[in-house]
C-alpha cells in the first residue's frame, strides 16, 4: 500500500517537475526566437513534456524507492549515534543558513527565468554550509552560549549517564554458537544477563543447514534448533527474535555485526573469522572458546595429579593424557604407560592460542 502511494506520489511529483521545465523551456524559446508556435502548439508541447516526465518518475519509482528506504535507515543510524547536543546545533545552522539564502530573494527573484531556481539553490547550499558549520564550531558555540546547568539537573545528567552505563547490552547469537550448545549451558548457569536475541537471517542459516543433503550438517542443524527450543522454553532467560534483515548484505557475519551496531550490544561466537571482522568495527565480542580457556584450572610445577594415559605423543617416549574440561597433559616417559591411570607431577605449563598444555612426569621418575 505505502509502495503504491508513493509510485503515486512520485508521478505527480513528476508532473509537476515537467510543468516547471516545459515552462522554463517554452520562455527560453519566447526570448531566443527560436520556433514559431501557435497557442494550442504551447499547450500541447507543455502537456507532452509533463506526460514524459511523470512517466520517468513512474518507472524509476522502485529505484528511488530503494533509495530512500537506504536513505532513511542510515539517517536513523546517523541519528541514533549523534548526540543531542550537535542535532540542536546543526538546526540552528540550518535555520541560520536559510535566513541568509532568503535575505538575497529580492535579487535573485529579479533574474529573468533562473531566478527562482537559483533561489532554490541557493537556499540548498547556504542551509547546507549553515548546519556543517555549526556542528564543527560546536566547541566555540558551547564557550558563547553556555547552557547553565543545576544540582538538580547536574544529578538527573549524571544518574541518567550511570544509569546508560551500566545498562545490560543485548546479546545476539551467530550460527556456529548455536550448533555448539555450551551457549545454553552457560546461560543456564546465569552468567550471562540481558535479553539473548537471535537473528531471522541466523535462524534462516539454521532451518537451511538442518534441511542439508548432507547427514552431518543436518544433525548439527537440528541440533542447534533444539538447543534454541530449550533456551527459549525450559530456560528463565529472555530469548527474542529479531526480524530486522539487511538485503543489501549478502554475508551473515556481516549483517550480525551491522546488527551489533545498530542494536548496541555484543555478539557471542566461537568463530575466529567473526570475532577479528567484528574487532575491526569496534563491535564487541564474547568468545565461548576463550571463555572456555579462561576457566580451566590452573596447575603450577611441581602439582601433582592422576591421569589416565591413552596415546603416544611426538616426540619419542612420550604419553599423551587429557584432563575432564579437555586440556592435554604430555607425560615425559609416558609411552610405557599407554592405558594407565599414573600419577603424574608437572613439570610445566604452557599457554598457547589454541589452550593450555600441561607437561608432567610420572611421580616414579
Amino acid at each position: 500500500m505505502i509502495y503504491k502511494i508513493v509510485k503515486a506520489v512520485l508521478s505527480i511529483a513528476g508532473l509537476a517537475v515537467g510543468y516547471e521545465i516545459s515552462l522554463l523551456v517554452f520562455n527560453l524559446n519566447q526570448v531566443l526566437g527560436l520556433l514559431s508556435l501557435s497557442e494550442a502548439g504551447v499547450v500541447v508541447g507543455k502537456l507532452i513534456i509533463s506526460l514524459i516526465f511523470a512517466m520517468i518518475f513512474y518507472l524509476l519509482t522502485p529505484k528511488l524507492f530503494s533509495w530512500g528506504t537506504k536513505a532513511k535507515e542510515w539517517m536513523e543510524n546517523r541519528l541514533q549515534k549523534t548526540p543531542m547536543r550537535d542535532i540542536l546545533y546543526g538546526f540552528l545552522g540550518l535555520l541560520m543558513g536559510l535566513i541568509i539564502a532568503n535575505l538575497f530573494s529580492r535579487a535573485l527573484l529579479s533574474i529573468p527565468l533562473m531566478g527562482p531556481y537559483l533561489l532554490v539553490v541557493a537556499n540548498l547550499v547556504l542551509g547546507y554550509i549553515g548546519a556543517v558549520v555549526a556542528v564543527k564550531k560546536r566547541e566555540e558555540l558551547s564557550a558563547l552560549i553556555p547552557i547553565p546547568v543545576g544540582p538538580k539537573k547536574m544529578n538527573a545528567a549524571s544518574s541518567s549517564s550511570q544509569a546508560s552505563s551500566n545498562k545490560v547490552k543485548p546479546k545476539i547469537l551467530d550460527t556456529s554458537v548455536i550448533i555448539d550448545g555450551r551457549i545454553a549451558d552457560i546461560c543456564q548457569t546465569g552468567f550471562l544477563e540481558g535479553p539473548i536475541i537471535v537473528p531471522s537471517f541466523v535462524l534462516e542459516e539454521l532451518r537451511h543447514i538442518a534441511d542439508s543433503s548432507d547427514v552431518l550438517k543436518r544433525n548439527r542443524g537440528r541440533r542447534g534448533l533444539d538447543i534454541l527450543n530449550r533456551m527459549k522454553n525450559e530456560m528463565n532467560i529472555e530469548v527474542q527474535i529479531c526480524e530486522k534483515d539487511f538485503d543489501d548484505i549478502a554475508e551473515v557475519d556481516s549483517k550480525l555485526v551491522k546488527l551489533a551496531q545498530i542494536l548496541d550490544g555484543k555478539i557471542i561466537t566461537n568463530d575466529f573469522n567473526l570475532n577479528k571482522v567484528a574487532e575491526f568495527h569496534k563491535v564487541p565480542v564474547l568468545n565461548i572458546n576463550e571463555l572456555a580457556n579462561a576457566v580451566k584450572p590452573i596447575v603450577l610445577p611441581g602439582e601433582e595429579m592422576v591421569v589416565q594415559v591413552i596415546k603416544d605423543g611426538k616426540e619419542a617416549g612420550q604419553g599423551v593424557a587429557y584432563l575432564d574440561d579437555g586440556t592435554m597433559i604430555v607425560v615425559d616417559g609416558g609411552k610405557k604407560h599407554i592405558g594407565e591411570t599414573i600419577g603424574v607431577m608437572v613439570t610445566s605449563v604452557l599457554q598457547t592460542a589454541a589452550g593450555r598444555m600441561i607437561f608432567a612426569k610420572p611421580k616414579s621418575m
